[in-house]
C-alpha cells in the first residue's frame, strides 16, 4: 500500500470511529438521563415513608394537644354548669322567701358563697 491508500484508510477509519463516537455519546447521555431518573424515583420512594412518619408525628402531637384542651374545657364547663345550678337554686330559694317573707332570708348555696368569696 502506498501513502495515499494509507491516508484513505485512516480517513475512513477516523470517520467511522468518529461517527461511532457520536452514537456512543448519544447513548451515554441517554444512559445518564435514565440513571438520573431512576435515582430520583428511588429517592422519592425512600422519602415517602419518612414523610409519612413525619406527618404521623405531627398528627399525633395535634391530637394530644386537642385532647388536653378538651379535657380542660370539659372541666371548666362542668364547673360552670354546677355554678349556674347553684345560682338557680339560690334565686329560687330567695323567690320563695320573697313571696312569703317569714324569718330571715335563706343563705346562698355553698358554691355561690365560694364564688362570691373567690370570684372563681
Amino acid at each position: 500500500m502506498n501513502v495515499g491508500e494509507w491516508a484513505a484508510v485512516i480517513t475512513a477509519a477516523g470517520s467511522i470511529l468518529g461517527g461511532g463516537g457520536l452514537f456512543v455519546g448519544r447513548a451515554t447521555v441517554r444512559a445518564a438521563r435514565a440513571t438520573a431518573a431512576a435515582t430520583e424515583a428511588a429517592a422519592r420512594a425512600n422519602a415517602a415513608p419518612a414523610q409519612q412518619a413525619a406527618d404521623l408525628a405531627v398528627l399525633q402531637a395535634t391530637v394530644k394537644r386537642v385532647d388536653e384542651e378538651n379535657g380542660s374545657l370539659r372541666g371548666r364547663l362542668l364547673r360552670l354548669e354546677s355554678l349556674v345550678r347553684a345560682f338557680s337554686w339560690t334565686v329560687d330559694e330567695l323567690y320563695r322567701w320573697a313571696r312569703d317573707p317569714v324569718g330571715k332570708p335563706p343563705d346562698p348555696h355553698e358554691l355561690v358563697q365560694e364564688y362570691n368569696r373567690t370570684g372563681v
